[in-house]
């Protein structure tokens, strides 16, 4: 536990630095877009994230659960191997997740509602999704316990869409340039997370992080390709419904409906990030517990002292913006985006209630057996998911908050039952 918080700790100095300069930025961008032209910029956004989630083939979960049983077995020819077949597992869906990205703006952007100008640079703008494709280096830095930097990488999106924002404000230019600015934002985040992760990784692993030995990934990794599939497709299905809902929003409502759902959305983000981080973080020490053959009742004891702590700490927040929200949407956006004060409250619950899954997911993984976490994550997406058009349809942007909540209860529900019987059966 200690080791667990030291490192969300670490990770949550640099997120509260990025939290404040993304309040800034989006206090600027939607005062200057207004939510029309704001909720293009997201929507433009959530296209190429939701695109990159489903295609890109993330390898961090792979490299944190078999690079610890190569650092037990002090095998750094084995880690050098480990880390360049993530390396080529992941660069090559990030490549193919950008081609899709651009072979399907052209169909989708006018049920988005998508003016000329952003449809123009749409698929330039699939490069973004190369802000998503770093979980090889981030995984290996969260092995060997640098959280501290993975911190400061925190800064480097808000920083570099901050500083774009007061740019493009001060020159009084338009939409495209908030997109210019998102994609340079993102595009910086790729470079300087491999960059961090390459620097340690040829310091540790030295000659063989190039030129390792003969060997055969598979044969010394029993079940990757397996893991890496599930495991995947447990993180695509998690995030899913966060990715397309506003997509969804978009293309039943319209663009400015879009604008005011992600700044509810912004909202849960405060209670969002601690939560994925103490399930990342706490993942590499999960994992070490398996290792060392402790997969039972002390796993479950970290567990629950970890969703305990997460759902407290949350707690104030949830009472904040139940007891407020019109004060927080004023504050976050302005008061052209009131509407918006109604479902944000509805989605900070869902949250709330969601904040048991990164841990549970992350202990179902551990224990190897990711698919079990992907299961409960698909039945919930399922069953909820096809009804956001109908709920928008029947209750207005409310809808989406009713989908959110229903879809966090039943998800919820699952893995902590899941997490709960795979680390009893040990």
């Amino acid at each position: 536990m200690g080791r667990i918080f030291k490192g969300i700790g670490l990770v949550l100095g640099g997120k509260a630095g990025a939290g404040l300069l993304s309040l800034l930025y989006l206090l600027m961008a939607t005062r200057y877009l207004g939510p029309t032209d704001y909720g293009v910029l997201v929507l433009v956004h959530a296209y190429v994230t939701t695109v990159c989630g489903i295609v890109e083939f993330p390898a961090w979960q792979a490299i944190v659960r078999y690079g610890a049983e190569a650092e037990k077995e002090s095998g750094t020819q084995r880690m050098a191997r480990l880390l360049r077949f993530g390396a080529t597992v992941e660069l090559t869906g990030g490549a193919l997740a950008i081609l899709s990205a651009m072979a399907l703006a052209s169909l989708v952007g006018p049920h988005l509602g998508w003016p000329p100008k952003a449809m123009a640079f749409a698929q330039i703008y699939a490069f973004a999704v190369l802000g998503s494709v770093r979980s090889t280096p981030s995984g290996y830095l969260q092995l060997i316990g640098r959280f501290d930097l993975i911190g400061l990488h925190n800064l480097v999106q808000p920083l570099v869409r901050l500083g774009g924002a007061l740019v493009v404000i001060a020159f009084g230019w338009g939409l495209k340039s908030f997109l210019v600015v998102w994609l340079l934002a993102a595009l910086a985040e790729f470079a300087v997370l491999w960059a961090m992760g390459f620097w340690f990784a040829a310091r540790r692993l030295g000659p063989s992080l190039w030129r390792p030995e003969p060997g055969e990934v598979t044969s010394e990794n029993p079940g990757i390709w397996r893991f890496l599939i599930a495991s995947n497709a447990d993180v695509t299905l998690r995030d899913l419904s966060g990715r397309i809902a506003p997509l969804i929003v978009g293309w039943v409502l319209g663009p400015a409906s879009a604008g005011l759902f992600a700044v509810a959305q912004r909202a849960t983000v405060i209670i969002a990030q601690p939560a994925q981080i103490l399930g990342n973080t706490s993942y590499a020490e999960l994992s070490h517990i398996v290792a060392e053959g402790g997969g039972g009742r002390p796993l479950r004891q970290t567990l629950a002292k970890v969703v305990g702590i997460s759902l407290l700490a949350a707690l104030p927040i949830v009472a904040i913006v139940a007891l407020f929200p019109q004060a927080v949407v004023h504050l976050l956006a302005g008061s052209s985006f009131a509407a918006a004060a109604s479902v944000m409250v509805a989605l900070v619950a869902a949250r709330a209630i969601a904040l048991v899954g990164p841990p549970c997911s992350s202990a179902i993984s551990a224990l190897g057996h990711p698919a079990r976490s992907m299961s409960a994550n698909l039945f919930s997406s399922l069953v909820f998911l096809p009804a956001l058009p109908f709920l928008l349809h029947r209750f207005g942007l409310m809808g989406a908050g009713v989908q959110a909540v229903g879809q966090a209860v039943v998800a919820s529900g699952l893995l902590v039952f899941l997490a709960w019987h795979s680390s009893t059966r040990r």
